[in-house]
């Protein structure tokens, strides 16, 4: 692991695992009915901050690729395979979320599958990915820039929490009473 990548055009790159992850998710969106990929990005009641903060993140996203892109793999490291793991898991989660959200009845809150164990296992699993792509290419600042991204997310976090409460009521608050908003109890 080192700071800063030494950065190059080349066929074995991080991109690599961006092309795949986005891949996926396109395909994702193309088989998801509209309503649904429609309540994935949904962002009413959201106040100013969180709108900024969200796009901020994505802002640190983007570097993350720029990296990924222009980091050769090295595949025979311990980094490499620990981030292939972790980024494994990220993906297939992620996945898994993505499908409980489009399996869930439009007049309930999402209560099943991960979202049993997480109120926001989409968010998680995309950290994982972004930590896990880190590792991959062997950088602190990538694991820095994925962190401050998550964190900025976190006010995204609040504003769906909040809408989610006024639209399901009673249900969802005592959905948040039993289910962490991540995987741990804060």
């Amino acid at each position: 692991m080192e700071l800063f990548p030494t950065l190059e055009l080349g066929w074995l790159n991080g991109w690599i695992f961006t092309a795949f992850f986005y891949s996926i998710f396109g395909i994702l969106l193309k088989i998801l009915p509209k309503e649904v990929v429609a309540r994935l990005y949904d962002e009413k009641g959201w106040t100013k901050l969180q709108k900024v903060s969200a796009k901020i993140s994505k802002i640190f996203g983007i570097l993350i690729i720029i990296l990924m892109t222009f980091t050769p793999l090295k595949l025979e490291s311990l980094e490499f395979i620990i981030g292939v793991i972790i980024f494994s898991i990220g993906t297939i989660g992620f996945i898994a979320a993505i499908l409980n959200f489009a399996n869930a009845p439009l007049d309930k809150p999402i209560t099943s599958g991960l979202y049993k164990i997480s109120r926001n296992p989409q968010m998680v699993m995309l950290y994982f990915i972004g930590i896990g792509s880190s590792i991959v290419i062997g950088s602190y600042i990538a694991i820095i820039l994925a962190t401050i991204g998550q964190f900025l997310s976190h006010f995204r976090i609040l504003g769906e929490e909040k809408r989610l409460s006024e639209q399901y009521g009673d249900p969802y608050k005592d959905y948040k009473k039993k289910v962490p908003r991540y995987f741990l109890y804060f």
